[in-house]
């Protein structure tokens, strides 16, 4: 029972964050990505704060991330050009 609880709320969780992807890489232009991931990563530490909570971190990771991946990706198209 209560592992049955904990998977629909780490399916929940996921569910919440992949849609935060979307919704950013559809939104916010690649720079202003990496800096709202950090703002949320950042209000995420303060989460003893009524508004922020721990909620934040793996929402500014995973917006935070998109912009990564397609930095990584730029860059490894640009090796492989250099060669």
């Amino acid at each position: 029972m209560i592992r049955e609880r904990l998977r629909r709320a780490l399916r929940m969780a996921r569910a919440i964050v992949l849609r935060g992807q979307r919704w950013a890489r559809r939104h916010l232009p690649p720079g202003m990505r990496l800096v709202v991931g950090l703002l949320l990563m950042i209000g995420g530490v303060f989460a003893f704060l009524p508004v922020l909570g721990l909620w934040m971190l793996p929402l500014g990771i995973a917006v935070a991330a998109v912009d990564v991946a397609d930095f990584r990706a730029w860059l490894a198209a640009r090796r492989t050009r250099k060669r």
